[in-house]
């Protein structure tokens, strides 16, 4: 089954801006002019939806409006990670990205993965608590990276690196 079209951050950002400045056919002169004696019949400096807003609740509405509660969500869980892992294993693992509700861990040694692994439904729980709207639905742990021989896009079977050394 294919995925549901998701509207991306542009698309959305165009929308917005297209409800905020309207039709560019409305921006002459005369409908300046039309527009202006419409609002002024209704316009009181305290009246209803006038009422001034803190600036949370302004930050908030734009990101929600624009889309950015999760990817803020997915960035604080970046940061509040030695908070999620504990400092010790904090320092010897680190957050790499979120890809379909999985997040993905890289750590410096394979014991640190183990260990990591044995944690994961803790781990999930607690991120589950501190950042529900982060999106992460399961947890992928691998060990250091290895150093690839593989160059470009095509490769070939064969010894690798040591058949070209006499």
């Amino acid at each position: 089954m294919p995925k549901p079209w998701k509207p991306t951050e542009p698309s959305r950002f165009y929308r917005h801006l297209k409800a905020v400045f309207g039709d560019p056919s409305l921006r002459t002169v005369d409908a300046r002019r039309r527009r202006a004696r419409e609002v002024d019949a209704d316009s009181v400096p305290y009246g209803r939806g006038r009422e001034p807003k803190g600036l949370g609740d302004v930050v908030g509405s734009l990101a929600n409006e624009l889309g950015w509660v999760e990817p803020l969500a997915r960035s604080g869980l970046f940061v509040d990670w030695p908070g999620v892992v504990g400092e010790e294993l904090a320092k010897h693992s680190h957050p790499v990205t979120i890809d379909d509700g999985a997040l993905v861990i890289r750590c410096d040694s394979t014991a640190w993965a183990t260990q990591l692994r044995l944690m994961r439904s803790t781990i999930t729980t607690t991120i589950a608590e501190r950042h529900p709207q982060a999106g992460v639905e399961s947890i992928r742990v691998s060990g250091p990276d290895a150093p690839t021989w593989k160059r470009g896009p095509r490769t070939v079977q064969g010894r690798g690196p040591r058949d070209t050394y006499g």
